[in-house]
């Protein structure tokens, strides 16, 4: 059991590195925020509706109770994504990272309102080192209002759709539940382009290697991503799924390093925010082990 729990985390390390690259991808990609999500979402729950007639066509059914939940899942990870996406476009990359470092806070609040159970000091005292760390890396800039609340509400959908599907897990296969909330996601991006009059051919027309990006960003970084990130539930806690999150603005900092080179980061707060993190993700496992 201990082991599957080992596999399972360092599998989940390995999705938090392709989340990681969807941040660069997201800076990458020329188009605006909603359409980059409805091209995501709508690709992969396209790819993953071509594995299940293949390959597993029992996959399509789900529990009649679960219904409203996962079209809960679906609306609130399609507006997840699209606040995560706007906040990169208008606040760049860093500072959209490091606020979604609070998410950690934000289920050690929310999960025991949720799950009726008492507050943990532990996590707080762990979720806030986190969030420290990483608000150190980045240096926020905190006169942008408009990037930085956006950024907060994302982190807050992130935090709840994590919650919410902890629970669901345990009662349904997690490619399944992954896939319907792809789908009623697309379905939900799809009305708000049409409520804000961006359902035209101006704002989905891809240029120069748009669409290959994408393409990495639907199948690599969703479609596999989402659904092993679902799977990983069953064995590890809300909030600790969280806390490895928050190894997501490290990743992304190293693959910015590889693909533009941003040396810049690398100054005494990204070693001292660094070591924040990685000491308080290690304190939180070495903690739950003994506990």
């Amino acid at each position: 059991m201990r082991r599957n729990r080992k596999e399972n985390l360092l599998l989940f390390h390995f999705i938090v590195f392709l989340f990681g690259f969807t941040a660069v991808l997201g800076d990458l990609i020329s188009i605006s925020a909603l359409p980059l999500v409805i091209y995501r979402m709508g690709l992969a729950s396209f790819g993953l509706a071509i594995f299940f007639i293949f390959f597993y066509p029992n996959y399509f059914q789900l529990l009649k109770e679960l219904w409203g939940k996962v079209a809960l899942g679906g609306i609130i990870i399609v507006l997840h994504w699209f606040t995560f996406f706007h906040a990169i476009k208008i606040a760049g990359v860093s500072l959209t990272l490091s606020m979604m470092a609070t998410g950690a806070l934000i289920t050690a609040i929310l999960d025991p309102i949720f799950n009726y159970r008492k507050f943990l000091l532990y996590e707080l005292i762990f979720g806030s080192l986190t969030a420290l760390g990483i608000g150190l890396i980045y240096q926020a800039e905190f006169e942008q209002i408009k990037g930085i609340s956006i950024a907060l509400l994302s982190a807050f959908l992130s935090s709840l759709f994590t919650i919410l599907n902890g629970k669901m897990v345990k009662q349904a296969r997690p490619i399944t539940l992954s896939f319907y909330q792809l789908l009623v996601g697309t379905f939900i991006g799809v009305i708000l382009a049409f409520i804000t009059n961006q359902l035209n051919v101006e704002y989905f027309q891809l240029k120069n290697w748009d669409l290959f990006w994408i393409m990495i960003l639907a199948f690599l970084c969703t479609s596999y991503a989402f659904n092993v990130s679902i799977k990983v539930m069953k064995h590890l806690s809300s909030f600790t799924i969280m806390m490895v999150i928050n190894l997501e603005p490290i990743y992304g900092i190293l693959l910015s390093l590889l693909i533009w080179g941003e040396k810049i980061y690398l100054s005494l707060n990204f070693y001292v925010g660094f070591f924040i993190v990685i000491s308080s993700i290690f304190m939180n496992g070495i903690y739950k082990h003994k506990k």
